[in-house]
C-alpha cells in the first residue's frame, strides 16, 4: 500500500469521528439555548472527537476491520457522554 492509500484510509477511519464531534457542540447549543455552555466550542469539539476516534480505533481492533456498526455505535455514545459530562448537563 502506497502513503497516498494509507492517507486516504486513515482519513476515511477518522472522518466520521471529526464530524460528529466537530457537530455535537453546535447541535448542543441550539438545544440548550437557556443554559451557559461551560466550555469553549474548539475545546469541546477535540474531546469529542478524541473519544470517537478512540471509539473507531477500538472497533478497529476488536473486530479487525473498520466499517461496523457496532465501532460506530460506540462513537455515537462516546461523544454523548464527554458531550453530557462537559457541558455538565445533570446540573440545571
Amino acid at each position: 500500500m502506497g502513503l497516498f492509500a494509507l492517507l486516504n484510509h486513515l482519513v476515511n477511519l477518522l472522518a466520521p469521528a471529526l464530524a460528529v464531534g466537530a457537530l455535537l457542540p453546535l447541535l448542543a447549543r441550539l438545544v440548550r439555548q437557556g443554559n451557559a455552555v461551560r466550555r469553549s466550542w474548539l475545546r469541546q469539539s477535540v474531546l469529542n472527537a478524541l473519544a470517537g476516534v478512540a471509539a473507531l480505533l477500538g472497533g478497529l481492533v476488536y473486530f479487525g476491520h473498520d466499517d461496523k456498526m457496532a465501532s460506530y455505535g460506540a462513537m455515537v455514545v462516546a461523544c454523548a457522554t464527554v458531550q453530557f459530562v462537559s457541558a455538565r448537563a445533570w446540573k440545571p
